[in-house]
């Protein structure tokens, strides 16, 4: 009898810890509109100060969320997006080694949501054929999580090009945004062909660039926002045009970019703010690049 009762106990016990284990899941995923309507009103914020000043209080709501869902596919996506965010928006101007650490955590999160569509680090971390392999299994939901993961990866490796360890991995960052372009060019606002404008435009023909191929990158993902995104000139100046030694066509672009009109794209309105205030500092470096 008294064996039966402590198995009872026990058994409650278990119970116990089971549904506060759930009830943290289901008190997450119910968050989740919210998250998604943050994300939107963040988007549309034009005050840089204010966002710099949110974003790292939202990025500590994320994670604390995740240590009661770890395993979280849509969470990852968004910490992954927030950090890259944050890192590119605020942080790698003034402390290439602060960003550096940002974008690796972006990195981080986006191969925990690759891994709950099956593609794991052993995959990301082995040969190239392989890789490519287990790429073509994945489908449209892998979008995200392949776009942010590579997004963080491919400028982490940026901040960290000084290292021959980094830059060896670029190729399966590339791999893993050519599987964007595959499955879906126009996710978030044609990013993958604004990466691609930027991979084949920041190197000479020499070190493997393609001018031709990166104005066709930035022209499509030009085409696809209808000439409201001021981030694609932005980074058409910063490398197509300084690769190309083109300081007219700089110094145009980006003076452009500073008379758009504030509300050129209000759902947009974070990227383009930034946009902005990047070109000011790009003009300044004129005269020491040409």
């Amino acid at each position: 009898m008294g064996g039966i009762f402590i198995r009872l106990i026990l058994l409650s016990a278990l119970l116990g810890l089971l549904n506060a284990c759930s009830m943290g899941k289901i008190t997450v995923r119910a968050s989740l509109p919210m998250i998604e309507g943050g994300v939107v009103a963040m988007n549309r914020e034009t005050d840089l100060k204010l966002a710099q000043a949110a974003i790292p209080a939202n990025l500590g709501m994320l994670e604390g969320m995740l240590v009661k869902d770890p395993e979280n596919r849509l969470l990852h996506e968004y910490a992954a997006q927030g950090y890259y965010g944050f890192a590119y928006g605020f942080i790698e101007d003034d402390d290439r080694a602060r960003a550096s650490k940002l974008y690796y955590r972006g990195f981080k999160h986006g191969k925990l949501a690759l891994a709950e569509h099956d593609l794991n680090e052993t995959q990301l971390n082995g040969r190239l054929d392989s890789l490519q392999v287990a790429l073509q299994q994945l489908d449209e939901d892998a979008v995200p999580a392949l776009f942010w993961t590579a997004s963080n990866w491919a400028k982490w490796i940026d901040m960290n090009r000084d290292s021959a360890e980094s830059l060896v991995q670029m190729p399966k960052a590339a791999m893993l945004m050519q599987r964007v372009l595959e499955l879906d060019e126009t996710y978030f606002l044609s990013g993958a062909h604004i990466f691609f404008g930027v991979y084949y435009g920041s190197r000479s023909p020499m070190m493997g660039g393609d001018f031709s191929l990166s104005e066709k990158h930035f022209n499509q993902a030009r085409s696809n926002t209808k000439n409201r995104l001021l981030l694609i000139d932005l980074l058409q100046a910063q490398y197509l045009d300084r690769q190309r030694f083109a300081q007219k066509a700089f110094h145009q672009r980006l003076q452009t970019i500073i008379n758009a009109p504030a509300d050129l794209y209000p759902a947009q309105g974070l990227i383009n703010t930034i946009a902005k205030q990047k070109a000011v500092e790009l003009l300044k470096r004129e005269d020491e690049w040409f």
